[in-house]
């Protein structure tokens, strides 16, 4: 019975694509707004400003200053571990705090955590939104999902004014799962009834480099 599925199934997208190739089908209009041309300052307060919008707390930092800033944002939110992607760079980590590298943790551990600490792919300003592709840097799609909690670095050279060009940006990541951010995990029932928390952290720090 599979066989014969899988035949019917192979047959019937062989028709799809030979009936597509006897179709003229005209190009999409792009009369949408690209870009907003915004200099680099704009950019960030455009960006700093959404995830405000979003209850997200930001910090601004230089690449020397990483270690120190994820130290303010870990002290601010009373946190003293946080699981991280194997593939994190170790000059992110201040002392005094213990980093859990994520070497096929459980679930369950990862649940119990504390939070997590991630760089990522891509940022756009327009809409608040970070992008993770789930490189070495970013780690699996479960530890940006599970925990109750992500402190994200973004460099400001990732960010992009808008979603086109945000997807742009990810042209060479097209075969990897993307997460996409945009401010704490939240979510509301029929009655209007807002839950944090639902299919991802409930809060969401983000350190911007600089």
């Amino acid at each position: 019975m599979v066989g014969k599925a899988m035949s019917a199934k192979n047959e019937i997208l062989r028709n799809i694509r030979q009936a597509k190739a006897k179709i003229d089908v005209p190009a999409a209009p792009r009369e949408y707004r690209r870009t907003l041309n915004l200099d680099p300052e704009a950019r960030l307060e455009l960006f700093t400003d959404r995830l405000n919008d979003y209850n997200a707390t930001v910090y601004r930092s230089t690449e020397a200053e990483i270690a120190q800033t994820v130290a303010q944002a870990l002290e601010a939110r009373g946190k003293q571990s946080l699981i991280i992607p194997p593939g994190l760079s170790r000059t992110w980590l201040p002392p005094g705090f213990a980093f859990i590298p994520d070497n096929g943790l459980e679930y369950q551990a990862i649940d119990a955590s504390e939070g997590a600490l991630t760089a990522c792919t891509a940022a756009i300003a327009f809409t608040g939104t970070i992008i993770l592709s789930h490189g070495p840097e970013e780690g699996r799609r479960a530890i940006s999902l599970i925990p109750d909690y992500h402190l994200c670095v973004v460099r400001a050279t990732q960010l992009v004014d808008t979603v086109p060009e945000g997807i742009r940006a990810l042209a060479d990541y097209r075969t990897r799962p993307l997460t996409t951010i945009s401010g704490p995990s939240a979510t509301a029932d029929i009655e209007m009834i807002r839950v944090k928390g639902v299919h991802g952290p409930r809060f969401l720090d983000v350190i911007i480099v600089v």
